[in-house]
């Protein structure tokens, strides 16, 4: 049914679970629809959560025979480096897909170190990385226990900061336009 829709599918995966894959998958989908709103061309692009889990790999590897490209969130912690790795050069490499990580989850509160790091580490490791970084923000928190999206969120600065990092993030992977 995907193939015949004629929409772009992108798998969102990382088998390590708590990296926000259902965060950017829904946040991601919510900007494009947004931004695409407008367009007559009906389904453009489908997002597609997959489980974080190294036991449900066959789920993973379904998902992917329909993608044109994968998105890989990676929080900026020493602890998502292995399975990042292990879903990269084996599940995804071997696919011959289009993909790039991407730093989710990144508390600028923090300081940069954690976030060097992680940049450091994806860059040595020659993945594509998007330049775009998803902040770690209270409100995605919230508007999940909520059922809202970031197109969705209150008009106040922290919720247009929240939003604007998947805006940026759309534009980079090319979704609707370019940056």
């Amino acid at each position: 049914m995907l193939k015949e829709t004629g929409a772009k599918v992108h798998v969102i995966a990382n088998q390590k679970g708590g990296v926000g894959k259902t965060t950017v998958t829904l946040n991601l989908g919510a900007v494009v629809a947004d931004v695409l709103s407008t367009s007559q061309d009906g389904l453009l692009h489908v997002f597609i959560d997959s489980p974080g889990s190294l036991q449900d790999e066959a789920l993973l590897l379904e998902a992917l025979k329909y993608a044109h490209d994968v998105i890989v969130p990676m929080p900026p912690e020493g602890l998502a480096f292995d399975p990042t790795a292990r879903t990269i050069q084996q599940v995804i490499e071997p696919t011959g897909l289009p993909y790039r990580v991407v730093i989710n989850n990144w508390d600028p509160r923090d300081g940069t170190a954690d976030l060097t790091e992680s940049q450091e580490y994806i860059d040595a490791q020659g993945w594509p990385r998007a330049q775009t970084v998803v902040r770690r923000y209270k409100v995605h928190t919230r508007a999940s226990v909520e059922g809202r999206v970031v197109t969705q969120y209150p008009k106040n600065r922290v919720a247009m900061e929240a939003r604007e990092d998947f805006f940026r993030l759309a534009l980079e992977l090319g979704y609707g336009g370019r940056a």
